[in-house]
């Protein structure tokens, strides 16, 4: 276990759940790279939520989706987050912080999963999703209005700490503003003892998004999502550090975590499996 006072950290990824009937030309935009010639193929989207340990610290990045939520909008649920804290050895009510990467329906559900956290968010992103933007369908549509809602009234109970760009959630663990997918999108970065990890959350949905420098296509400002994916790998010191938000190689790249049997859950901290 890492050391709070070093600023070293252990570092999880946990798939709850997967959009298994997706195909390639949901997940690039138009046209589609050359190294994807058939726009049918399968092509899963995975859902994580990442968890970061020192010592007696726990924060926790992202809530993911409730799921009510997954069955109106036709995404399996693979895992409850509740057993999967479990098998860790982490109690929801120990969990001091928790880093919305974004506000998402997928990102920012099970808004009771940790009761007692002080939630970190961009204040862009809380203005882009409770202001004139969402009178559009199409920008609205990824997000879930009742858990806007209970961001709200967390922001009034005095849970919620908002920034501007760069900042320090802890010793050793930043986010950092990029936008593109959303306005207010911040990817996570956290000292390990293999260096410095880039939690990317869907700064880079899919490995290959960044590696081709080719925007998924949901999409806020497609300037932004460009900088984001040299920004996450300016951040990274190899590729190798970079944990992918949606794509099911997070599986493969990185040793999977004996936890009471339970599948889907891989450390990130310690070295990969496989670049």
């Amino acid at each position: 276990m890492g050391s709070a006072d070093t600023g070293i950290w252990e570092a999880y990824a946990i798939e709850y759940g997967r959009h298994a009937d997706r195909q390639v030309h949901e997940n690039f935009t138009a046209p589609l790279p050359s190294a994807f010639p058939r726009a049918d193929a399968a092509m899963p989207l995975s859902f994580f939520i990442w968890l970061l340990r020192s010592g007696d610290r726990v924060i926790a990045v992202d809530t993911g989706f409730a799921e009510a939520e997954a069955r109106a909008r036709g995404r399996e649920v693979l895992l409850s987050l509740e057993t999967a804290l479990a098998a860790l050895g982490i109690a929801r009510d120990k969990v001091q912080d928790v880093i919305l990467t974004h506000l998402h329906w997928d990102h920012a559900g099970n808004h009771d999963l940790f009761p007692q956290a002080r939630l970190h968010v961009q204040a862009v992103e809380m203005a882009y999703c409770t202001g004139p933007c969402m009178c559009h369908a199409a920008l609205r549509k990824p997000y879930d209005p009742a858990s806007v809602a209970a961001l709200v009234k967390r922001v009034h109970a005095g849970h919620v700490q908002f920034h501007e760009g760069r900042a320090e959630i802890a010793p050793g663990v930043f986010v950092h503003l990029v936008g593109g997918h959303t306005r207010g999108l911040q990817v996570v970065t956290a000292e390990t003892r293999r260096g410095r990890l880039v939690l990317a959350s869907d700064a880079v949905h899919y490995y290959a998004n960044a590696e081709l420098e080719h925007p998924f296509p949901l999409i806020h400002d497609a300037e932004a999502m460009l900088e984001g994916f040299r920004t996450v790998k300016r951040l990274a010191p190899s590729p190798a550090h970079i944990v992918a938000g949606h794509d099911p190689l997070v599986l493969e790249r990185f040793a999977p975590v004996d936890a009471a049997g339970l599948p889907g859950i891989v450390r990130l901290d310690i070295e990969p499996a496989r670049s």
